[in-house]
């Protein structure tokens, strides 16, 4: 079965037909003022009206207020929901949306209690934990800390680059992968051949 690959933190519309044209399987728009890669409500909107079937749109949040959420949902039509704070099981529930939480994974990370907890997410999204930071820091993590017995699909982030994504997929053998700086020329701006080369080295590995 192919691996799905997601193109995290688009924020231009090149990179967003370029990651498509390479058969991207999801897209991720970041909704956290922190990031380089944010995008306001109204850049989001137009990003996605020009989003070709098939292709999952997924909004990226961190601890944020319940109310901005709406008002992303209101006018942004995601298909996915990503929490990568310190969001509670039913913080992430509350909006009646399918969706990601993502875990910073280190040594002390008990990932099977995660997966318990967080019983209604469609996966989790495991990223390094890098104190202070809650994701896109382009850490790798150690893979052995997944456990092979995890009840969720696993979407595998954190580090991956063209050149140790086919490793990533053969070792983890994950759902799906997650990429943003990996495949970019500066923060928030992509580089259309790296996202060919990811996609098709993720995928020829699975």
């Amino acid at each position: 079965m192919a691996v799905r690959v997601k193109i995290c933190g688009i924020t231009r519309l090149q990179d967003l037909h370029a990651a498509c044209d390479a058969s991207a399987d999801a897209l991720g728009f970041v909704f956290y003022e922190k990031s380089p890669r944010h995008l306001s409500i109204a850049n989001a909107a137009a990003l996605l009206r020009e989003l070709p079937p098939f292709v999952q749109s997924v909004g990226l949040f961190v601890d944020a207020e319940p109310a901005f959420i709406e008002s992303v949902l209101q006018a942004v039509p995601l298909d996915l929901l990503q929490f990568h704070g310190d969001e509670t099981p039913a913080d992430c529930a509350r909006f009646g949306r399918p969706y990601i939480k993502a875990v910073r994974v280190n040594r002390e990370t008990d990932l099977l209690k995660c997966a318990a907890d967080f019983d209604a997410a469609c996966g989790l999204l495991l990223d390094a934990w890098v104190p202070g930071v809650p994701g896109g820091t382009g850490e790798r993590f150690d893979w052995t800390l997944i456990p092979a017995n995890l009840p969720k699909p696993v979407i595998l982030s954190g580090g991956l680059t063209p050149d140790n994504v086919a490793e990533a997929v053969q070792r983890v053998h994950p759902w799906a992968v997650d990429v943003s700086s990996g495949v970019e020329i500066s923060k928030g701006i992509k580089d259309a051949h790296k996202i060919a080369q990811f996609i098709a080295k993720a995928k020829d590995a699975s």
